[in-house]
């Protein structure tokens, strides 16, 4: 199951973190965000080298606008706390998997 977070548990994440990590910025209103959800809960759980968490926009603005997210979804792959990819939509599984391998 991939995990929800906070702007506060983000920051610590970055520092903590010995896997990628794959921030998925998303909301509740979102129709392509809702669709995007399972896809990345299969991902998370076929994909163990990686960590996925999910982090919604309205409820923690402060991390979204610190890295200029603009539209969702948008997903954040992150390495050793830097951002290192970004993907902006709902993208099928296969290309999802094939970006994050791309990057890891």
């Amino acid at each position: 199951m991939v995990k929800n977070i906070t702007d506060k548990e983000f920051e610590a994440m970055m520092v903590t973190s010995d896997k990628p990590i794959v921030v998925d910025f998303w909301a509740e209103w979102c129709g392509p965000c809702r669709q995007l959800g399972p896809v990345i809960d299969e991902l998370s759980s076929e994909m163990s080298n990686v960590e996925f968490v999910k982090l919604n926009i309205d409820e923690n603005p402060e991390t979204p606008s610190k890295f200029g997210v603009r539209g969702i979804p948008t997903l954040i792959l992150f390495e050793a706390g830097k951002q290192k990819s970004v993907k902006v939509g709902a993208l099928p599984k296969s290309a999802l998997k094939e970006w994050v391998e791309s990057n890891v």
